[in-house]
């Protein structure tokens, strides 16, 4: 079995980019919390600004190669799409790290570096949060709704 014929499958693609996008999430999130643990020594928090826009890069590629299923619904292509949007968000919050680290100065305090960051990695959390819900909730409602189509019949 070779890795090309695992991928012809949808439902493996799938998971294979659901954890690779959920793999750039945890990136995110660590690069988050760590600089927190010491938040006066800056120079410290340099690194992590790197880890987060991998983990932001990886989130995006993952969401931008997503698996198509033809049997999805527009509804479902459209909140798939939504999943993008956060992974714009948390791209956004990379490129402000850098920003401000740069127009602020190494004086800045942690927060001043942070502040554009958190508020869009926040955002684009949300987005993925909502996202996620709707479509759990839009295939529950399509797999009830084939299932008393079928016993109909």
């Amino acid at each position: 079995m070779t890795i090309t014929s695992n991928l012809s499958n949808p439902e493996k693609r799938r998971k294979l980019v659901e954890g690779t996008a959920t793999f750039g999430l945890l990136l995110i999130c660590v690069a988050l919390v760590v600089p927190f643990v010491n938040p006066s020594d800056i120079e410290a928090l340099k690194p992590y600004k790197w880890v987060y826009s991998a983990g932001a890069l990886i989130y995006l590629v993952a969401r931008i190669v997503g698996v198509r299923d033809p049997r999805d619904t527009l509804r479902v292509r459209r909140l798939r799409r939504m999943e993008f949007w956060g992974g714009v968000a948390f791209g956004m919050g990379a490129f402000f790290w850098f920003y401000q680290e740069a127009h602020l100065g190494p004086f800045a305090g942690m927060l001043a570096l942070m502040r554009n960051t958190i508020m869009f990695t926040l955002v684009g959390a949300l987005i993925q949060v909502i996202a996620s819900w709707m479509i759990a909730s839009r295939k529950l409602a399509e797999s009830k709704e084939q299932g008393g189509k079928n016993k109909k019949r």
